[in-house]
């Protein structure tokens, strides 16, 4: 039975603080589903286009995004995109910070950059022209950082239409930032470890190709001096003691080769 005393207005604002809270609840939700799809992919790969690209096509389907994508800083070819939402296809394409100041900002402060309404920014009214011309509402940039080095950016951008991001948002993007970070490093390992071996055995079988050479080499050498009909007797004019130490050089020579083999 309803309460006849009860004001309107109170139930209105009971009603719609409540709505609030459901939405913020399901909003936590998908970030958490979020971030337990990331996880499980990341695991399963350790090529570091894969981990970026998943990433990508896991944020832009939470946040059903028009835009995002990852960067990550090259040594001299400057900042690189590696991964897109909107496009899987385009990878490492070097990008001209001038035209995007709020990723320079981020690669130069390794400061998390949020635009919650670009177009009412006072901050950004000196480059709202060109936010203006990308049809932006709302951006958030995260920095992608190693101990105290930034190795890349995460960058998520909506459109004028769509709803701005939240503070909640930028902290999910921040923690997917952290993860990122130490997926890079794990795969960075195990592609100079993968190096690594594959340099050791390009080395072992360079070094077994030689010594088959080697050995082929003296093998038609001697068989072809061996050949000849001077050698034939000329060992007969060898003292005893000669012909025994030459066996007993060529038995250490072979140990030698033998154990060499064995690496």
């Amino acid at each position: 039975m309803t309460n006849p005393t009860a004001n309107p207005v109170d139930a209105g604002e009971e009603i719609t603080r409540l709505q609030a809270r459901v939405r913020e609840l399901t909003r936590e939700k998908e970030h958490l589903l979020a971030l337990v799809g990331i996880l499980q992919e990341i695991s399963s790969s350790l090529h570091f286009v894969d981990i970026l690209q998943t990433i990508a096509g896991k944020l832009g389907q939470t946040f059903g995004l028009d835009r995002c994508s990852i960067f990550l800083a090259g040594e001299r070819e400057g900042v690189r995109l590696v991964a897109s939402y909107e496009d899987p296809s385009i990878r490492n394409l070097v990008v001209d910070l001038d035209r995007y100041p709020e990723l320079k900002r981020a690669f130069d402060s390794g400061e998390t950059v949020f635009i919650p309404d670009a177009a009412n920014d006072p901050a950004y009214l000196a480059v709202r022209p060109a936010l203006d011309a990308r049809n932006v509402r709302s951006i958030i940039v995260v920095p992608i950082q190693w101990r105290q080095d930034v190795i890349g950016a995460i960058f998520l951008r909506t459109e004028r239409d769509a709803l701005p991001f939240s503070d909640a948002d930028v902290r999910f993007t921040q923690v997917v930032a952290e993860l990122t970070a130490k997926a890079l490093r794990n795969a960075h390992r195990f592609e100079a470890l993968l190096r690594s071996t594959e340099d050791k055995q390009r080395g072992s079988r360079r070094a077994d190709l030689e010594r088959i050479a080697l050995v082929a080499f003296l093998r038609r050498l001697l068989d072809r001096y061996a050949g000849s009909q001077d050698h034939m007797w000329a060992e007969t004019l060898l003292p005893k003691a000669s012909d025994e130490e030459l066996e007993r050089l060529v038995e250490v020579a072979l140990n030698v080769v033998a154990e060499e083999a064995k690496g």
